[in-house]
């Protein structure tokens, strides 16, 4: 059951505190280079620093739930952190931050009207790193995504200004299938995290068991249980592929660039014969000038 919305209470800050809390974000950001549309020129530059804000929200959470994460090497340290992130999360929606990132995000939620339970879901699903490492079917998976990828996508049609569901509900279907294609291409990665996004009943279902997954064995079986996955990741995309031309300018060429490297990234597996166990498929060069020409070719 989810938590209660809060009508959001404007938190006082001068213009200098606030440009110190972006440019502390941006500092952040601008110091990891990930998937997430860091600053990309793409975002117009006015939006650019709400992005840096929400990056720097969640990529701390990301980080308070690694367990390699400074001092915390627990589980329940972990869960501390992400806890205290929460109440500050919390305290922010009522007018009150101390932290620059907090001071920072109150200003992106007041100017973009941003629902508390999107940043409540991330920080569930960062929650669910720390103590889950297995899931029993897809619909566990896929309600993992829901709140672990999903989130991001309406943060960022939110930025631009879109409010309508059916435009969000595209959105979803493409950031579920990019964290899905993400899982797939790194299973070896998850692995040595101990953690494991195939659905234990589809090992189950492949007779592939978790022994020859630990001691990474490519087999007949594993194909056929990374193809079974493939395939439901390739229906998830094209649920999604309308929203790009949906909506308009600079937001239309990143969602429609976004989906195109999710769905190479699919396409590299397939070419290596479904086996992400002994190779790790990944965007070269060379792909992404194959995935911006696409991207131009079919607007």
């Amino acid at each position: 059951m989810s938590a209660p919305p809060i009508t959001f209470q404007e938190f006082i800050a001068s213009p200098a505190e606030i440009k110190d809390a972006f440019d502390f974000c941006a500092q952040m950001a601008r110091a990891h280079y990930e998937n997430f549309p860091v600053g990309s020129l793409l975002v117009p530059k006015e939006k650019r620093k709400h992005v840096y804000s929400i990056y720097a929200f969640a990529r701390t959470a990301d980080d308070f739930a690694d367990e390699g994460y400074g001092t915390a090497t627990t589980p329940s340290e972990r869960l501390r952190l992400l806890e205290e992130w929460e109440f500050q999360l919390e305290r922010c929606y009522r007018g009150i931050a101390l932290h620059p990132i907090f001071i920072a995000l109150a200003e992106t939620v007041r100017e973009l009207r941003l629902p508390i339970q999107l940043f409540r879901d991330l920080l569930s699903a960062f929650k669910q790193d720390v103590v889950q490492t297995r899931y029993a079917d897809f619909d566990d998976v896929l309600d993992y995504c829901r709140r672990s990828a999903n989130p991001v996508g309406r943060l960022i049609l939110l930025l631009f200004g879109y409010r309508d569901e059916p435009l969000h509900a595209l959105s979803d279907s493409i950031c579920t299938a990019l964290q899905l294609a993400n899982f797939w291409q790194d299973v070896a990665v998850d692995l040595e995290k101990n953690r494991v996004y195939l659905p234990q009943e589809d090992l189950w279902q492949f007779e592939y068991n978790e022994d020859e997954l630990l001691a990474r064995e490519f087999n007949q079986r594993y194909a056929d249980l990374l193809k079974f996955q493939v395939d439901r990741t390739w229906q998830l995309f094209a649920e999604g592929k309308p929203l790009p031309k949906l909506v308009q300018g600079r937001l239309s060429f990143e969602l429609s660039l976004t989906w195109h490297g999710g769905t190479r990234i699919l396409e590299l597996i397939e070419r290596n014969g479904y086996d992400t166990l002994s190779q790790r498929p990944k965007i070269t060069k060379w792909d992404k000038i194959v995935l911006l020409t696409r991207t131009i070719a079919k607007r």
